[in-house]
């Protein structure tokens, strides 16, 4: 097994291979969140492997180094790029890229774990295990987790046998998209089995588990704010922090994965505790009153699944614009596009009733138990006992 594959089960007579890529969190937590689900329910040599780490150095270099660039000084041409290739008239020099970028490392990996099933949940690398599949004669299902609550074009790929998806609408795009109806299925977005427990406790539990993950002995009396942007390019810290601390009222923030090093900070009327990166991330939103941050995937579904008001700020254009409309639209969040209109925000959901509506709305659309669906639906196609 190589350095990027990591075994996530003891061997047993069945197989799989996760793929997921390091652009943000997303993909990883989904590909785990699956991976979680199968153990339980069945036996299986499991492996993870990111599809970045499969790209040559020069395509890492590239591919990733431009990525970053867009999303730090350039966002509008990131934007570009995606309106661009969401189209059906995108270049086939752009798609038929899927079909050999990183092509020698999954090749091998392939080969050499001979999976029964594969689960990609990242869209080039669905299109790149079909092209071996054909290549070298092999057998397994190639199933694809949809990451965000909008098709992008990049996201319909008729290499995948298997096509699990977060919403009803997003099976109709699919369909718009020429996909076959019996490779959809409707599952919800998985999030962990940890945030699926969570997601059952009620509000005095959850804050306990938090307090007990920051070895706090009481409760604030202050408003507890999660801000967090992932764990991708998100330059907004600075500028959420002094709105934050311009309330009118004292707060409390936290701080995961942000630009600053672990500390305890005051802004005005903010006690910001810069906390770095947090492997309870869940632990933290299920017991915070509120989240202010990006509009990943994973990010709306894990909110959903808590029910907790999230106010999306500075979005990366494209897939997470999307994302915010779908909770927009549902009333289970805000997005405020100015400092002015963010503490407007941040003051509706700071009020009881508008935080409980706000809530409500997201946990309607919450699907805690999404990964179990989806573990369900690859176990029912591969017609494995479990």
């Amino acid at each position: 097994m190589s350095p990027e594959a990591q075994p996530l089960a003891s061997s047993s007579s069945h197989s799989a291979l996760m793929i997921s890529a390091s652009f943000g969190g997303g993909h990883h937590q989904a590909s785990s969140a699956v991976a979680q689900a199968l153990a339980e329910r069945v036996s299986l040599r499991l492996a993870q492997v990111d599809a970045v780490k499969m790209l040559t150095p020069a395509e890492r270099a590239l591919i990733v180094g431009v990525y970053g660039f867009w999303l730090r000084h350039l966002p509008a041409a990131y934007h570009a790029f995606y309106r661009w290739t969401d189209q059906p008239s995108e270049p086939r020099i752009v798609t038929s890229s899927f079909e050999w970028l990183g092509i020698s490392g999954l090749r091998r990996e392939l080969l050499a774990q001979r999976p029964e099933l594969v689960v990609s949940t990242f869209p080039t690398s669905v299109a790149l295990a079909d092209t071996v599949r054909r290549r070298e004669g092999l057998h397994f299902l190639n199933a694809l987790v949809l990451t965000d609550y909008r098709v992008h074009h990049h996201w319909a790929r008729p290499q995948a046998d298997l096509i699990l998806l977060p919403t009803e609408s997003t099976r109709r795009e699919m369909l718009a998209w020429g996909m076959a109806p019996e490779r959809l299925a409707v599952t919800g977005l998985p999030v962990s089995l940890e945030v699926e427990r969570l997601s059952q406790l009620g509000h005095a539990e959850r804050r306990s588990a938090l307090l007990a993950a920051l070895n706090w002995d009481t409760d604030p009396p202050e408003p507890l704010i999660l801000l967090s942007g992932g764990s991708g390019v998100y330059s907004a810290f600075d500028e959420v922090l002094s709105v934050l601390g311009n309330l009118g009222g004292r707060v409390r923030v936290l701080v995961v994965a942000g630009p600053h090093p672990p500390g305890v900070q005051r802004i005005g009327g903010a006690e910001i505790h810069h906390l770095g990166y947090r492997a309870d991330f869940a632990t933290l939103l299920a017991g915070s009153d509120l989240l202010v941050g990006k509009a990943g995937g994973m990010t709306v579904a894990e909110t959903a699944a808590l029910g907790v008001p999230l106010v999306v700020y500075r979005p990366i254009p494209g897939q997470e614009e999307h994302n915010a409309e779908y909770l927009l639209e549902r009333g289970a969040a805000y997005w405020p596009r100015s400092p002015h209109e963010l503490r407007r925000a941040v003051l509706s959901l700071l009020d009881p009733s508008g935080r409980a509506q706000t809530a409500a709305a997201a946990r309607a659309l919450g699907c805690p138990s999404a990964a179990r669906q989806v573990a369900g639906e690859l176990l029912a196609r591969l017609g494995w006992e479990a």
